[in-house]
């Protein structure tokens, strides 16, 4: 195959992305120089924060140029290589983009070692997914034995790991998530405590159920109806990470909450701990994620789901779909075969 495609940015989205945010084309495939590779992407991750890279709004990170080929990490082969260090047929992880073949330098590859687990799990459980749950949850939440630990996008990549996490470490976990099969499966199959459906009317009641004696530590991927829900609810102390707030990734203006006094008033009689964070914030950190997570993985003590769908042109609509909560568990795209 010759051709190669990629997925671009068409427009930058007013709310909610549209198909027609994205445009597919078609690019020669090219041929690695000195010191270069030649990647062909296997397995494409899908994540919340893609939304904040196609605007460009203050961040934390450039935005995609519009034209540019969607940001993203993906799982590849090493398919033609003129880098000392790098075989043909290796797998890597690298920041290639939505695309089905890119050129690298070698610098910011990783190689991925399947003896862990199955290479699409280096960007889920075993990736990036898995060690901002580690490390937002241990780093930040730091529960302790008999505390109770709430999570938003429960039934997710990542706070499905911040539950079991928590259970490990001997606390209470509570999740919220969107849906009874999604609710099902947090508590019988992964082992939460609870779980509550963010779409119940009756959402505040049942979490104070839930959470009898408050709430100690809240890791926030939501936002919005459910940290309103929440913020009642935290003890003196509590410790809040935050990690992401899809509930208003598609706001078109940035409106401050009618309760922020109530909310700044109760984070000091409360003393309440508050901290945005990104995962590489804790990039030292991640030998002991790989360790702990991969020895959780192996033994059952961390379980984790895939949605897959198949194919770079089906990559809009899945992430259209999973900032929609279409998606139950990590959300992924098989672009190609894992062996050419």
């Amino acid at each position: 195959m010759s051709q190669g495609k990629r997925i671009v940015l068409a427009a930058r989205p007013v709310g909610e992305p549209k198909p027609s945010d994205f445009r597919i084309e078609e690019f020669a495939i090219p041929t690695p120089a000195a010191g270069e590779v030649l990647l062909r992407t296997i397995w494409l991750s899908l994540d919340p924060y893609m939304r904040g890279r196609m605007s460009d709004g203050p961040s934390y990170a450039a935005p995609v140029p519009v034209g540019g080929v969607m940001e993203g990490e993906a799982v590849s082969e090493v398919a033609a290589s003129s880098n000392p260090d790098f075989a043909k047929g290796d797998i890597v992880r690298a920041r290639t983009g939505w695309q089905s073949h890119a050129i690298s330098n070698g610098k910011g590859l990783i190689k991925v070692d399947p003896r862990l687990g199955p290479i699409s799990t280096s960007i889920g459980v075993l990736g990036m997914p898995g060690m901002t749950a580690y490390t937002g949850l241990l780093d930040i939440g730091k529960p302790q034995a008999g505390e109770t630990v709430v999570v938003a996008g429960a039934s997710g990549a990542v706070g499905s790991a911040v539950g079991q996490i928590a259970k490990i470490k001997g606390a209470r976990a509570v999740g919220i998530a969107g849906g009874k099969d999604k609710c099902d499966y947090v508590v019988k199959e992964l082992g939460f405590d609870a779980c509550i459906d963010h779409r119940d009317p009756d959402l505040a009641a049942k979490l104070k159920e839930a959470c009898p004696g408050g709430i100690d530590v809240y890791f926030e991927n939501v936002g919005g109806a459910v940290f309103e829900a929440v913020f009642p609810l935290l003890n003196p102390f509590a410790r809040v990470p935050v990690c992401g707030l899809i509930a208003h990734y598609n706001d078109t203006e940035a409106k401050p909450p009618k309760w922020a006094g109530a909310m700044m008033r109760a984070t000091l009689t409360k003393r309440l701990t508050f901290r945005g964070f990104i995962v590489s914030d804790f990039a030292s950190r991640h030998g002991d994620f790989l360790r702990d997570m991969s020895e959780w993985v192996r033994d059952g003590k961390v379980k984790y789901k895939e949605f897959v769908t198949e194919g770079l042109e089906s990559a809009p609509g899945a992430f259209i779909g999973l900032l929609k909560g279409a998606n139950f568990g990590k959300q992924l795209v098989r672009v190609g075969p894992d062996k050419a």
